[in-house]
């Protein structure tokens, strides 16, 4: 399996390019506030599984994937301070709210497989 094929990889990617899509609609005030932020951390969610995919220690490995899932909760809060403010619309949270969902499962399955299943 490639990196870009795992759940927790694909999850954050659909992530990261929706809010990109939404944050670039926003007013210049709300992108150099939120929006930059928010980007970032969505943005490094998926780049941190394909950096840790490609370590070849599985500390390594594993800390990546937690920056991910560390990125992920920042992200989260990132959203729920754009809802509040109503610069994510309903239907817009209502998509964001099934992706993230599903993260969690699927980059603590990538984490517990990887200590689980490599030796060193």
């Amino acid at each position: 399996m490639k990196y870009n094929e795992h759940d927790s990889y694909q999850i954050g990617y659909q992530l990261s390019n929706l809010i990109w899509e939404i944050v670039k609609k926003w007013d210049y005030f709300s992108q150099s506030t939120v929006g930059r932020q928010l980007v970032r951390s969505t943005d490094s969610i998926s780049s941190n599984i394909a950096e840790g995919w490609h370590r070849y220690y599985k500390k390594d490995k594993v800390l990546f994937y937690n920056y991910a899932r560390s990125t992920f909760y920042e992200s989260v809060d990132f959203i729920n301070k754009s809802i509040k403010r109503k610069l994510i619309s309903q239907d817009e949270a209502k998509i964001i709210g099934e992706l993230t969902r599903k993260f969690p499962h699927a980059v603590n399955g990538l984490i517990k497989s990887t200590q689980e299943n490599l030796k060193r």
